[in-house]
């Protein structure tokens, strides 16, 4: 269980992300939606001390993430699909990336088998396409094995193909009692495979609620029910 309480961020005048609090848990793909702007990667960026919040704290089973013995083994994230050094192949960016937090080398083989990049493992990542970042940078949060994926925007400049392998790779992390925060634009495509959704609008909570409860509760599908989600977050946003 993951718990988000009371997070706050102020930038200046303006109040990023505003008494934020829900819960994720084990075992399913929640959706994280909301406008641009609205607080999503701001959310991500404390959910792993990137960003350190004003108010408010996160908890990994009752665990700071600061106070984790291994970070890397309980948390994975992509945050930025270009993170890696475009100088480096993408066997050596993994090698540092285990290096640093002490994960056996032989592991980086398996994850860059495990993302479809081990025909390239040894090109330059400032060659890759934005789709081959987007898998190398899975690749990395994969590497410590992690029970918990904290993903934004991962579909971003893959192909169809690429999309429906990342789903079924997240339906499988899942089935295997992993938790997965995804944020996306693809709304079409992220109804195809959350089982929660967090709706945010100018940093504050929108919706926190299962796929089932807002079918039932709109009465429509979950495309159209997250198509009138977010515009509703969108007006929020700009009042």
């Amino acid at each position: 269980m993951i718990s988000v309480t009371g997070l706050t961020k102020q930038y200046g005048e303006r109040r990023a992300v505003d008494d934020l609090s829900f819960e994720l848990r084990a075992g399913r793909v929640t959706g994280f939606v909301g406008p641009n702007g609205a607080g999503k990667s701001t959310t991500m960026r404390m959910l792993v001390d990137l960003t350190r919040p004003d108010r408010g704290e996160v908890r990994y089973d009752g665990v700071r993430f600061s106070d984790l013995t291994h970070p890397a083994r309980t948390v994975g994230a992509v945050l930025d699909a270009r993170c890696m050094h475009p100088g480096r192949s993408a066997r050596n960016h993994l090698r540092a990336t285990a290096a640093l937090s002490a994960i056996p080398a032989a592991r980086v083989d398996e994850v860059l088998a495990d993302v479809g990049l081990e025909s390239v493992a040894d090109e330059r990542a400032g060659r890759f396409s934005l789709g081959m970042c987007q898998r190398l940078a899975l690749a990395s949060a994969l590497l410590g094995d992690p029970r918990v994926l904290l993903l934004d925007e991962p579909s971003n400049g893959l192909d169809p193909d690429g999309i429906r392998w990342l789903r079924n790779r997240l339906r499988r992390f899942v089935d295997t009692g992993g938790t997965v925060l995804v944020s996306s634009h693809l709304i079409a495509e992220l109804a195809k495979f959350t089982d929660d959704l967090v709706v945010v609008g100018a940093g504050k909570l929108i919706a926190a609620e299962t796929v089932d409860s807002v079918t039932t509760r709109t009465g429509l599908s979950l495309e159209e029910s997250l198509l009138e989600m977010t515009a509703a977050a969108a007006e929020f946003t700009a009042t």
